[in-house]
């Protein structure tokens, strides 16, 4: 009784523990990913350093999370960094960041491909520099050690600034934008927390921060919400969408006006007669509960008669006893002849038996087999 009792127990505790691994296992919390380049992401492809670097050296430091639009250009010398968009913005957004640069702000873009925004373009490099420290130079001559994994550097124009180059090229510019400045860098690795201690990161990104000497810097998220990019509904006009779902409309009420059916195609059922081998049985079981043993053998026979016809060609009309000189005369020898001659008095009695009709029954059925065989 005892060790029944400490065998229980075991199997309690280890279910127990069984219970507790799988619940640890199953509802653990998993660490939190992090989309690349986002201010509060602590992840190596985040920014988080930087953002609490600046927020612990400037002023004011905030996160924008608002469409370009609500940017304050009433309060000049602000500066909006924007670190590789992950969506294109649209034309009206592109033109509230231009309005907002004209009030005398500062925009800091930084996108290892910047062609598209701002009528940006570049050129190809075609070494593979990546992963390589580089000797940079900016604009006051000063060398500095850096890695550029971008693939292109930019194109300039007369009234474009050169703040940061190497031998391939610009890597940062600045350009005007009515009273304020477009500043553009393609290297974004160089402000994430895995590589901004490297080389001479930090001077470099600095730099480019403090080219205006802000007084206000906001942290574009904008850009790095998904649910802020372009879809159909923006991308194309209203007219545009309205027309296509008018064309829509009108081609589903031709079709239904021509009749075309949707879904699958059902074939109607054809009505058909079946006289398989459980209609033959139960026929058959029919005539055996009502006992019409005459009717049912009769039935037989005028199978087996249609049968000799159309084998022998000896009409159905013929009475039994009469096949038997028939048969002669056509050469055809039958095992059982006697059939022949008894099966007429016995389809003329209508009160048979039921062990007559089953001996007769058989009888017949021989008779046909063997019809069939010859």
């Amino acid at each position: 009784m005892l060790q029944s009792k400490i065998k229980t127990w075991i199997w309690l505790i280890i279910l127990l523990i069984i219970f507790v691994l799988a619940s640890f296992l199953l509802f653990s919390q998993k660490p939190k990913s992090y989309p690349n380049y986002v201010s509060d992401s602590p992840a190596s492809t985040g920014i988080k350093a930087l953002y609490t670097y600046l927020h612990n050296h400037y002023d004011t430091v905030k996160r924008w999370k608002h469409t370009p639009k609500l940017l304050n250009h009433d309060k000049g010398n602000q500066l909006l960094i924007i670190i590789e968009p992950f969506f294109m913005p649209t034309s009206d957004e592109i033109n509230e960041y231009k309005n907002f640069m004209n009030a005398g702000n500062t925009i800091l873009l930084i996108s290892e491909k910047p062609d598209g925004f701002f009528e940006l373009k570049s050129d190809i490099v075609e070494k593979n520099l990546s992963n390589k420290k580089l000797k940079i130079t900016d604009q006051n001559g000063i060398t500095y050690r850096g890695e550029v994994n971008s693939t292109i550097r930019l194109q300039t124009k007369k009234q474009d600034k050169v703040l940061l180059q190497d031998t391939e090229g610009a890597i940062a510019l600045k350009r005007t934008y009515g009273d304020g400045h477009l500043i553009v860098s393609i290297a974004p690795e160089w402000l994430t927390n895995g590589q901004i201690l490297t080389s001479d990161h930090i001077p470099l990104i600095l730099s480019l921060i403090n080219e205006e000497k802000p007084t206000t810097i906001l942290f574009d998220e904008y850009v790095h919400m998904g649910e802020n990019a372009s879809t159909v509904w923006t991308v194309y006009p209203k007219w545009f969408l309205i027309l296509l779902f008018q064309i829509l409309v009108i081609a589903i009420l031709f079709l239904w006006a021509k009749g075309k059916r949707f879904g699958p195609i059902f074939i109607p059922r054809e009505e058909t007669v079946r006289f398989s081998d459980e209609g033959i049985r139960a026929l058959a079981a029919w005539y055996l509960r009502g006992k019409k043993f005459g009717e049912s053998l009769n039935i037989q026979s005028d199978f087996v008669k249609q049968l000799i016809q159309e084998r022998y060609g000896i009409p159905s009309t013929v009475e039994w006893f009469e096949m038997k000189d028939l048969f002669q005369r056509k050469r055809i020898n039958l095992t059982d002849v006697q059939t022949l001659n008894d099966i007429g008095s016995v389809l003329q009695n209508e009160k048979l038996s039921k062990q007559e009709y089953l001996q007769w029954s058989k009888r017949l059925d021989r008779l046909r087999e063997e019809v069939v065989r010859r």
